[in-house]
C-alpha cells in the first residue's frame, strides 16, 4: 500500500498552488529554505537539491516577470495593491481554520479579483 502524504497546507492553500507555476513540494522548500517550515523530505539528498535550485529558478523568474510587467505598465500599481491585499487575507486564512462548506467561496472570490485584476 502506498504512503499517503499528509500536506502541510490547508486546502484553500493547497488550491492556490495548484493554480500558481509551484508545485506543492516546491513551495514547501522554498519555505524551508528560508526556515519558516521544518518538513522532512523523503527524497536523495541530489533530488532535494535539484528541486532546490528549480524552486530557487522560478522564484528568480517570477521576480523577473513582475519588474517587466510592472516596467512596461502592464501591471498597475492597483494591481500590486490588490496582490498585496489578497496575500495579506491569504496569510490570515494559512493561519485560521475555515469551515469546509466556504473554501469554494473562498477561492471564487480570490480568482474573481485575480480575473478582473487580470481582465485585457
Amino acid at each position: 500500500m502506498a504512503d499517503i502524504k499528509q500536506s502541510n497546507f490547508n486546502n484553500i492553500i493547497q488550491k492556490i498552488i495548484k493554480k500558481s507555476l509551484f508545485t506543492e513540494r516546491q513551495i514547501e522548500i522554498i519555505l524551508n529554505q528560508k526556515d519558516l517550515l521544518e518538513s522532512k523530505f523523503t527524497i536523495t539528498k541530489g533530488a532535494y537539491y535539484r528541486q532546490v535550485n528549480q524552486s530557487r529558478e522560478k522564484l528568480i523568474a517570477l521576480f523577473y516577470s513582475i519588474i517587466l510587467l510592472r516596467g512596461l505598465g502592464i501591471l498597475l500599481p492597483d494591481d500590486i495593491d490588490v496582490i498585496s491585499k489578497l496575500s495579506e487575507q491569504i496569510s490570515v486564512i494559512n493561519d485560521s481554520d475555515i469551515f469546509p462548506e466556504r473554501e469554494d467561496d473562498v477561492i471564487n472570490v480570490i480568482d474573481r479579483v485575480i480575473r478582473q485584476a487580470c481582465n485585457m
